[in-house]
């Protein structure tokens, strides 16, 4: 029988060449893969690997501070922290000393910090316990008590750094400072009022930007990876004209003045005649910008800009400049004044107290504040040249003073005027105008009838030091020189005995001053509210500075020469002195009031 055939063995090199093929196709799928990656698409994934690694962070600039004219802080902002948990993180907090755990979890650490926070341990260990990644536990604190906090080294307490604006100087010319606020969007805070919402643009400056590699973590900074930065651009300072002392003792006698006085508000301004420069821009009640929320919504802004009322007898002055430019009356000029006067259309007219007929000059007409002689001079001259001097002496636009929210006050066109307001804007009714507006009327004639624009900015100081000034319009002549001479002296004669405003008088210095009283919009929008008002010149003979006082709805009186006048005599003594002006060394040549 013949023996088994051996089983024949199956040919290894086919195997061979099968794993050989397999294996070259394995190395050129990873070859092209590897061509594809290194050479077809490097510089995409190398971008893309870079993008997932670059950090972008704002480079943020403190908002810039608003000083006064020497450079006294009135408004600045400063580094403080909220402070909040990593709840999730929190838990695995331990602390130990020698070995021994003494704190662990929101427990332990809320023991640790209550005392830095002077708050409740309990409490605060109860903000620590959930699933969020960030909870405030407490905002604004100072760098200073965020030191002790980090100092603790507490795994899961994260700060947020955040930048506060604080006002030094509390409610001092808060009015004009304003106060800063949330914007609709809920993006962060802006200026709201005042100059923080006027210069918004110049003290944000622009931020920058920075962009950096971190590692994979995301922890750390890659020293030798990408760095670039934008700089970021700080604001300027924005200087104002205000001066500080003249302003708080302003502020002090507007409180006072409505103490005496029964007003529900006082307004009163300070003017540099020589430059149009505000030294101080007072409303009583004044905003505190670092709790605007405490005051009424109507004490938050400046009515000396917004709030409009009749300027009464003190627009007697720019009837008084008109007639005198135009060449219809001189100072010397015959008024027969009586206590009710009818014009041509039948629009009668009187004085504000009965009298017999007086027989006046025209600076006895100012200086007695006769409407009906008032009336009698704006006969001299046309409605269209009526309206023409208003408008030069600045009623019906706004002043550009640098503040948010100027009313240009109302002055309509002479067409429109009916019969009786084209003879009551002779002497202040039929129109309205701002506490500002009035005030400038005067430091016209203080400036020998020249306008300067008035301005409560006077410049900007960059990071690096260098001021620049506010740009303000030109210069204007409303009147000739000779006119607001005569003006001035005629209007020095209201302070002389037997004129309305004998109690504006200083001692060694001479007055130049007109009252009014006149009406006002009361809640209802109609004229049921009274403002009693002085506007005053001063040294009448070498003019400095003007003030005029505004008091709305005073109680004890409505006269603006005994609620008023006294206001202005306390404010301009403390200024004059304040700014070293010396008293008048000559006696005024006055203009007669009466003739026979």
């Amino acid at each position: 029988m013949p023996s088994p055939r051996a089983p024949r063995m199956a040919d290894p090199r086919l195997r061979q060449r099968i794993l050989t093929v397999v294996l070259l196709a394995v190395i050129l799928v990873f070859a092209a893969r590897l061509v594809m990656i290194q050479a077809v698409n490097a510089q995409s994934i190398a971008s893309e690997a870079l993008e997932e690694r670059l950090v972008t962070r704002e480079l943020s600039v403190p908002r810039a501070d608003i000083v006064d004219r020497d450079g006294v802080v009135l408004a600045t902002s400063v580094e403080r922290y909220n402070v909040g948990v990593n709840q999730v993180k929190i838990r695995d907090f331990v602390r130990t000393e020698d070995g021994e755990i003494v704190a662990s979890g929101p427990a332990g650490a809320a023991e640790i910090l209550a005392p830095i926070l002077d708050m409740d341990p309990d409490e605060l260990g109860a903000a620590m316990v959930g699933d969020s990644t960030f909870a405030y536990l407490v905002k604004d604190i100072s760098p200073e008590k965020w030191e002790l906090i980090a100092a603790e080294k507490i795994v899961g307490i994260e700060p947020e750094q955040v930048e506060k604006r604080v006002y030094p100087n509390d409610s001092l010319a808060g009015n004009v400072v304003g106060f800063m606020g949330g914007t609709a969007e809920g993006t962060g805070t802006v200026g709201l009022t005042g100059v923080e919402a006027a210069y918004e643009d110049v003290l944000e400056g622009t931020p920058g930007e920075i962009k950096y590699e971190r590692d994979s973590t995301g922890a750390y900074l890659i020293p030798t990876g990408v760095q670039e930065e934008t700089a970021a651009v700080p604001g300027e300072d924005v200087v104002l004209t205000v001066d500080q002392d003249i302003q708080w003792y302003a502020q002090q006698r507007a409180q006072e003045a409505i103490a005496e006085t029964g007003a529900s508000q006082a307004t009163v301004v300070v003017q540099d005649t020589q430059t149009g420069e505000i030294l101080a821009l007072v409303d009583s009640d004044s905003v505190d910008p670092n709790d605007p929320a405490a005051s009424d919504s109507d004490d938050r802004g400046a009515r000396s800009v917004s709030t409009i009322f009749e300027p009464g007898s003190t627009a007697k002055v720019i009837t008084m400049a008109a007639a005198i430019e135009e060449g219809v009356a001189t100072p010397l000029t015959h008024f027969t004044a009586p206590y009710k006067y009818t014009t041509a259309n039948d629009q009668t007219f009187t004085d504000s107290h009965e009298h017999e007929t007086q027989k006046l000059t025209l600076s006895g007409i100012l200086a007695t504040s006769s409407n009906t002689g008032t009336v009698q001079v704006g006969e001299l001259m046309s409605a269209a040249t009526r309206e023409e001097y208003l408008r030069k002496f600045g009623f019906g636009e706004t002043t550009g003073v640098g503040l948010y929210g100027e009313s240009a006050g109302i002055l309509r066109d002479w067409e429109d005027w009916d019969g009786r307001t084209t003879w009551g804007v002779t002497f202040g009714q039929g129109i309205a105008v701002t506490a500002l507006q009035a005030t400038q009327v005067f430091s016209i004639i203080a400036n020998e009838g020249v306008k300067l624009q008035p301005t409560v900015v006077k410049g900007f100081t960059d990071a690096d030091g260098t001021f620049t000034p506010r740009e303000t319009a030109k210069s204007e002549r409303v009147v000739s020189k000779s006119t607001a001479n005569q003006v001035l002296t005629m209007l020095e004669d209201v302070t002389q005995d037997g004129g309305t405003g004998v109690l504006a008088r200083i001692d060694g210095y001479r007055v130049a001053g007109k009252t009014g009283t006149a009406q006002a919009a009361g809640a209802d929008g109609r004229l049921t509210s009274i403002v009693a008002s002085f506007i005053g010149i001063a040294p009448a003979d070498d003019p400095r500075i003007v003030v005029s006082v505004i008091l709305r709805d005073p109680k004890t009186e409505i006269w603006g020469g005994t609620t008023a006048a006294p206001v202005f005599k306390d404010v301009a003594t403390f200024a004059l002195q304040s700014l070293r002006v010396p008293p008048s060394t000559t006696e005024p040549t006055l203009y007669p009031t009466t003739w026979k």
